[in-house]
């Protein structure tokens, strides 16, 4: 009898600490804004102000976690400028129109010093998951999340999936690459992150991330990691 009352309260007390974190998670969701609130705002100096549902002009959809258009406009707009369309002669008039630039050699000449102004003709696609970028704002700074309730990417579970093409004719080509956010007990060495106990993860790609996967045209799958090219592995 009193085995069956102690096995009792243990029960009553896991269904109430099940309940209270419930209630805890489902508050917290109270507190977030939205996309829909239209009180969510883009990132200082970016072109655009405030995130709407649907697709920005950039190519972004925020809310359902994906990005589709030149690789040029992953960056443009976080660099203040606007959208790029697939006519060169007709954005650099755009930018001296705008008050970029006093003519359109000086706007030619200013996007050539951009990295990524020479990627504009590939076609990307992009998707994520909630803590690479959030569709909400919980944390208060009217701002999309990242890697929320975590100090960095690191150990948050971040995952993102790139998908280019480019070229014409026989010069076409594919890549396809999974980059995920490293564990927290993960290590470095040799431009490699390693589990904690030494298995290889991939190799590092900007600072908090691993490559798990990488397939090419005409070449197959040209890396998976030897710990599983999984999204959602590591948390």
């Amino acid at each position: 009898m009193k085995r069956k009352l102690t096995l009792l309260i243990v029960t009553v007390l896991v269904m109430l600490m099940s309940t209270g974190i419930a209630l805890a998670q489902s508050n917290n969701q109270k507190d977030c804004t939205t996309i829909q609130s239209g009180e969510i705002n883009y990132s200082d100096n970016h072109y655009l102000d405030t995130v709407h549902v649907g697709y920005d002009i950039f190519g972004y959809n925020y809310q359902a976690h994906m990005f589709k258009g030149s690789y040029a406009n992953v960056y443009l707009g976080g660099n203040g400028y606007p959208p790029y369309n697939g006519d060169d002669e007709a954005y650099y008039q755009r930018l001296v129109e705008e008050g970029y630039a006093d003519n359109e050699t000086d706007a030619e000449t200013m996007m050539d010093g951009k990295w990524y102004w020479s990627n504009r003709n590939i076609e990307l696609k992009m998707k994520w998951n909630d803590p690479w970028i959030s569709n909400k704002d919980c944390d208060g700074d009217g701002l999309l999340d990242r890697h929320y309730g975590h100090d960095s990417y690191i150990g948050s579970g971040a995952w993102l999936t790139n998908q280019m093409k480019g070229g014409d004719g026989k010069d076409k080509w594919t890549y396809f690459t999974k980059i995920v956010a490293v564990p927290k007990d993960a290590t470095t060495d040799d431009g490699n992150w390693y589990t904690a106990d030494g298995s290889e993860i991939g190799p590092v790609i900007w600072g908090q991330f691993v490559k798990v996967q990488t397939v090419e045209s005409g070449y197959g799958a040209t890396y998976v990691s030897p710990s599983g090219p999984g999204l959602g592995l590591y948390k």
